[in-house]
């Protein structure tokens, strides 16, 4: 496989830091028992989220920055940070894999969408994806292959598309519905395009929002703006965030600690928005 592996490898201290950080106990092997551990507990650990990129931080696609904020300063991060690390991290474990410019919505809008999500190809005794930063995807890796993909509490699927390309649908009902991806897509330019363009661009859904996603507990808990919504196995409830009190309690559950920008990020969540022209 063509992966692109960053240029210096993380140091055992860093190793034993991100394992600390998961939960992760015993003795890592390259191996699918190892891979499925890690991943669980990544998605369980560290939520999926935008605020830096609401309130304005420059990020980037560098795993050693990633490392620093997700696992010394315990904090979240999205695709470029959450699937940077993870990928990080199993390069220097041994495990062989590649990084892909994936593409969210691009049943919808086409191959522009290449490169706005990066997802992991990991090599084994077969091949299985493993993507910690959908926010709303995978709990543990999953093989490439065609069919439903169940892990309690979502209900996934996988879809061959021809020409190379794989078609990743969400649970019903969750959003981004989809994503594709192919193995002949490792175009870095492509990842840090959309990276950038995210952060930079005013039509971007990441800025003006706030967005939180963690798996924990047998189900997935979705903080978007002041609505709180849960799935698990008894289907899914919603939580409306009345007061500022409540909305910085909420992140202080999903982070296990209070957040300092936890005032800043009700402000954004609750500012006052023009409606989408319809007109036409």
């Amino acid at each position: 496989m063509a992966a692109a592996p960053p240029k210096k490898p993380p140091s055992e201290t860093q190793i034993a830091a991100y394992l600390a950080r998961i939960g992760f106990t015993g003795t890592p092997q390259a191996d699918l028992e190892t891979l499925t551990a890690i991943h669980r507990g990544h998605v369980e650990a560290i939520p999926w989220d935008n605020l830096d990129v609401a309130l304005g931080r420059p990020l980037t696609r560098d795993p050693a920055a990633a490392f620093d904020k997700l696992v010394t300063r315990r904090r979240g991060g999205w695709c470029y940070e959450m699937n940077g690390l993870l990928g990080w991290m199993l390069e220097g474990l041994g495990f062989r894999l590649a990084h892909l410019a994936g593409a969210v919505d691009r049943e919808i809008r086409g191959d522009a969408t290449i490169g706005n999500h990066l997802l992991l190809l990991v090599e084994l005794d077969r091949t299985y994806i493993a993507d910690t930063g959908f926010g709303t995807g995978l709990i543990e890796p999953a093989p490439l292959a065609e069919g439903p993909v169940r892990q309690s509490p979502m209900a996934f699927r996988l879809e061959r598309l021809g020409d190379g390309w794989w078609r990743f649908h969400n649970h019903p009902g969750l959003k981004p519905a989809s994503f594709d991806f192919a193995r002949s897509m490792t175009d870095t330019a492509r990842l840090e395009e959309h990276c950038r363009w995210f952060q930079d661009s005013p039509d971007s859904h990441f800025k003006g929002r706030v967005v939180v996603n963690t798996y924990r507990g047998g189900r997935l808990e979705m903080l978007t703006m002041t609505q709180l919504e849960t799935l698990d196995a008894q289907g899914r409830h919603e939580t409306a965030i009345n007061t500022r009190e409540e909305f910085s309690q909420r992140l202080t559950t999903l982070y296990g600690a209070e957040l300092a920008e936890a005032g800043a990020l009700w402000e954004i969540a609750t500012a006052i928005r023009p409606e989408p022209d319809t007109a036409g």
